[in-house]
């Protein structure tokens, strides 16, 4: 089991996955601030749904499972307004977060024992050609390596992708067994005609 460690949080309307790319407008001082000390320390935050609350504001109440996300890229063209590309990588339970003076939420987290890599089984290959052309569709929205025989790759990828409610993305996000999240997403497309009954 992973040690306990404290993690800046930043709380959105919005799901971050797992080897996914995420663009952010940070404009509130509390987030300026987080950012620039995770910039200048090289070290990163979390990003979790929020479950109670605004994105701006008081501080937001947010769900138990989050995403680590390192920032690679930024950009301040626009006065008083920073824009960030991250990108996920480690999932994290939130056990406790606090807020402090100036609103910026804090979690007490413990990692995910994230699970060997999990070959994608030929009974979900099916979920691969409509996968392969929103990738190609998506240039550097969805950047490379893809793992089109990774089991968790192509989950998150269509958690990511499907036109479902942040709840929704949030609970694919929780789940720890790769193929019942698989499962899940073969059972979306095939109710919806997008694709084909086997």
């Amino acid at each position: 089991m992973s040690e306990l460690q404290r993690l800046p949080l930043f709380p959105l309307s919005a799901v971050l996955f797992p080897r996914s790319r995420m663009g952010l407008h940070v404009f509130e001082a509390r987030y300026l601030d987080m950012i620039a000390r995770c910039m200048q320390a090289e070290s990163t935050f979390g990003i979790c749904l929020i479950a109670d609350g605004q994105e701006v504001g008081a501080p937001a109440l947010v769900h138990g499972v989050g995403v680590e996300a390192r920032i690679v890229d930024w950009d301040m063209s626009v006065p008083n307004l920073l824009g960030l590309t991250v990108r996920g990588q480690r999932r994290f339970h939130v056990l406790e977060q606090m807020a402090d003076k100036q609103g910026l939420v804090t979690g007490i987290v413990r990692w995910f024992d994230e699970p060997a890599v999990t070959a994608l089984p030929v009974e979900y290959e099916p979920l691969l050609p409509l996968l392969q052309m929103v990738v190609a569709d998506a240039g550097e929205k969805i950047p490379p390596p893809h793992a089109f025989d990774d089991a968790d790759w192509v989950g998150f990828r269509y958690a990511e992708i499907l036109p479902i409610p942040p709840l929704a993305r949030q609970r694919l996000l929780e789940l720890e067994d790769p193929l019942l999240r698989l499962s899940i997403v073969q059972s979306f497309l095939k109710e919806r005609g997008l694709l084909k009954p086997s």
